[in-house]
């Protein structure tokens, strides 16, 4: 796709009145934490279901495995529906769907009708982020933009410490079936409260293909440098923590909860990031994620030489979650400008290569353990540094603002 002046002109949508931010940012986060929840919240309920079905735990795992898959591929699907027939139409039927299809995991007899079910939740879950992101750049006002993108996808960041804690409780006091189906009524309420906020859809261009603008995306150079710099950070970031889970301090290593106890110090720094965007956006979105990547790479490159302890770790990893928070809506941003009217198309890319990344995060990570901790960690550093440097090289030329 051409990055011309016409390519990176928001669409019409933006001419229309502006979303109310703190509203939107009051519906969405919480949305955001249920919806990307639901892919690690079945983790704490694992043991639960094998005792039940008389199946290996570690067979179940796919479970989680079969969420992301539909997940991935339902952001290839909705975004473009999205660009043709409205963010709240698509949203309101995306997230309708999802109540239907989380419930219905509730009702699984045995493993295979569990695995299948995962799958088809994974694919309706996925309308929340790309047509989110879309509507965020289109109907929020410029200079709330950012502030209000950076909350919701620290919402996603944090659902993955918020929903294990969650169906922990829930399936301590009632069972692991009714986690489905109170998660099931979640979605219904949240569909009911994003319709309400969410302002009327514009004129579309019904009748076209919505995916016709893939193929024309992926043939920008600059988007499929962003792209590849994208794989770089939720791959970086999932590999970090199966590092500490094979061959990290002892204390973490080989024990989940104690991981997860680790990921959930590093909440208030993930807290703090739309608090300090305000003060980040002085940047471009571009030179944001170069500058975060670098900064990522670092503290990976630190937490390899110096083989700090647990607190230690605990300060480390709260920054190294700061920066790939405060990384992924900056490349939200830089894809969205340099796809102008196929933004949502573009963002769905965005979101299935970000996922995609973080599926092989862990491959790549237990493919590496034999050569130690700190190895690991100077691998994840080169890939962060390798990302930042993909991010300057689409960025440079024309400017982006």
């Amino acid at each position: 796709m051409s990055t011309s002046t016409s390519a990176l002109r928001p669409p019409a949508a933006a001419a229309t009145a502006y979303a109310p931010p703190r509203r939107t940012v009051a519906a969405f986060v919480p949305a955001g934490l249920l919806a990307t929840g639901h892919l690690y919240v079945v983790i704490p309920l694992l043991a639960r279901m094998s005792a039940e079905w008389g199946a290996p735990a570690a067979v179940l795992t796919w479970l989680v495995s079969a969420f992301g898959l539909g997940y991935a591929g339902g952001f290839l699907l909705f975004g473009p529906l999205s660009d043709l027939y409205g963010r709240r139409r698509v949203m309101t039927w995306g997230m309708a769907a999802t109540a239907v299809t989380t419930a219905s995991v509730a009702l699984s007899p045995g493993p295979g009708a569990a695995l299948a079910l995962r799958v088809a939740e994974g694919v309706t879950t996925a309308v929340f982020a790309p047509t989110t992101f879309a509507y965020i750049a289109e109907r929020v006002e410029p200079r709330r933009r950012a502030v209000t993108m950076t909350s919701v996808v620290s919402a996603l960041f944090a659902s993955a410490v918020v929903a294990q804690l969650a169906g922990k409780a829930l399936a301590d006091l009632l069972g692991w079936r009714p986690v489905f189906l109170l998660g099931g009524a979640a979605f219904a309420v949240m569909t009911v409260v994003l319709r309400r906020v969410m302002l009327p859809d514009t004129a579309s261009g019904a009748g076209g293909n919505p995916y016709a603008a893939v193929p024309v995306l992926l043939r920008d150079p600059r988007l499929v440098l962003m792209y590849a710099a994208t794989l770089t950070v939720l791959g970086a970031f999932v590999a970090l923590y199966t590092a500490l889970q094979l061959e990290g301090p002892a204390g973490i290593a080989g024990d989940p909860s104690a991981l997860l106890t680790l990921r959930a110090t590093a909440l208030p720094a993930i807290a703090a990031i739309p608090f300090a965007t305000p003060y980040l956006t002085r940047f471009s979105p571009a030179r944001r994620a170069a500058v975060m990547l670098g900064a990522a790479a670092v503290i990976a490159l630190v937490v390899g030489l110096t083989a700090p302890g647990v607190a230690a770790l605990a300060v480390l990893l709260a920054a190294f979650a700061f920066a790939i928070g405060v990384t992924a809506p900056a490349v939200i941003e830089t894809v969205g400008l340099l796809a102008g009217p196929a933004r949502a198309t573009a963002v769905s890319l965005f979101t299935f290569f970000l996922f995609t990344g973080a599926s092989l995060g862990p491959v790549a990570a237990s493919a590496a353990a034999p050569y130690g901790f700190a190895v690991l960690m100077y691998g994840v550093a080169g890939v962060l540094a390798l990302g930042g440097g993909l991010v300057l090289i689409a960025s440079s030329g024309r400017r982006i603002r």
